[in-house]
């Protein structure tokens, strides 16, 4: 084994550990219950926070492969193409350790408002590389007259997003993608400091480093104040992203009150440790900034205006703010 090859899987190893151990320490005991009667604190919000118009359909591991070879996971609407519509694509990424099934809620509900989402069963996202690859794969699917999916899907009209490493995943994919990736959202994504230590995806470049090449993507960052993991006060935290990224391009940021680190894998209630709510809370805004960002829906879109829209200030939220217009 060269010296160099061997000295990247240590510090692989390393951030692993690290974020496993920062896992661990709001991990400990049994999962919190979800709050059951969660109510939205806007309007809008209680829009796009129920179920969309489309039942859904989900492809589970029959669909390979990604350049490293995993199978994905897929949800869609199971009306696709009806009427003529032709489908957003969003490409998901996993957090460290975790599959594609323990974001079955959020992805399903997703589905429901008219993307298709693609995931692949790969628990270390964060170079975007295999985010890339769904893109790749629906694409193609798109163009294949013998697949369920062939011109149904709007391939000019493509998302990224992840939680926690998926969210470094997610922001990586965007800004390799050449302009493919046109919104990213990053769920809980870990501090820059924490996994620094992660071997170039490029030449110079390191996994979380806020890529200097994302200045097309408009980008949704929302942490948790309970997560300990992101510290989305820090300077190198939810809020510093934010004003790393480029003044140009659309972005926003809000922090979930009492969200720990795993709430966004609710289904909706806490299924696994490092829950203290549930998915409920996140529901309404990601998805209405994705109908804004890739279905031109004015009324999601409203939401998010800088001084004006609901998200800031919606109860349930801290720390907004937005450059949006």
């Amino acid at each position: 084994m060269n010296q160099k090859s061997a000295r990247q899987r240590g510090r692989v190893r390393t951030v692993a550990a690290a974020i496993a151990l920062s896992y661990a320490a709001i991990s400990a005991g049994t999962p919190a219950q979800a709050t059951p009667d969660y109510q939205p604190a806007g309007p809008v919000e209680a829009i796009y926070h129920a179920a969309g118009p489309h039942p859904v359909t989900k492809r589970a591991g029959t669909d390979c492969c990604s350049s490293t070879g995993e199978a994905y996971d897929i949800w869609y609407p199971a009306d696709l193409g009806a009427s003529g519509t032709r489908h957003p694509i969003i490409a998901w990424g996993d957090g460290t350790l975790a599959h594609p099934r323990e974001y079955d809620f959020l992805l399903a509900h997703l589905a429901s408002w008219g993307f298709v989402v693609i995931a692949p069963d790969l628990t270390s996202t964060g170079t975007g590389a295999q985010l890339l690859d769904g893109v790749g794969y629906l694409t193609q699917q798109n163009s294949d007259p013998d697949s369920e999916f062939y011109r149904k899907l709007d391939t000019g009209e493509i998302g990224a997003m992840g939680h926690s490493q998926g969210g470094l995943g997610a922001l990586n994919a965007a800004a390799h993608s050449n302009g493919l990736v046109k919104t990213t959202v990053t769920i809980e994504m870990p501090s820059q400091g924490l996994c620094s230590s992660l071997p170039p995806l490029i030449p110079g470049q390191h996994v979380c480093d806020i890529p200097t090449g994302l200045i097309t993507s408009s980008v949704l960052l929302v942490s948790g104040t309970a997560d300990p993991v992101p510290t989305a006060g820090s300077t190198d935290g939810m809020r510093g992203v934010y004003d790393t990224l480029p003044a140009s391009i659309p972005k926003a940021r809000a922090a979930l009150i009492n969200a720990s680190h795993n709430d966004i894998q609710g289904q909706p209630g806490c299924t696994n440790l490092g829950c203290n709510d549930g998915v409920d809370g996140y529901l309404g805004y990601l998805t209405a900034w994705l109908l804004d960002r890739l279905c031109g829906d004015s009324q999601a879109h409203s939401v998010f205006v800088s001084g004006t829209g609901e998200f800031e200030h919606n109860a349930h939220w801290t720390d907004q703010q937005s450059n949006i217009n």
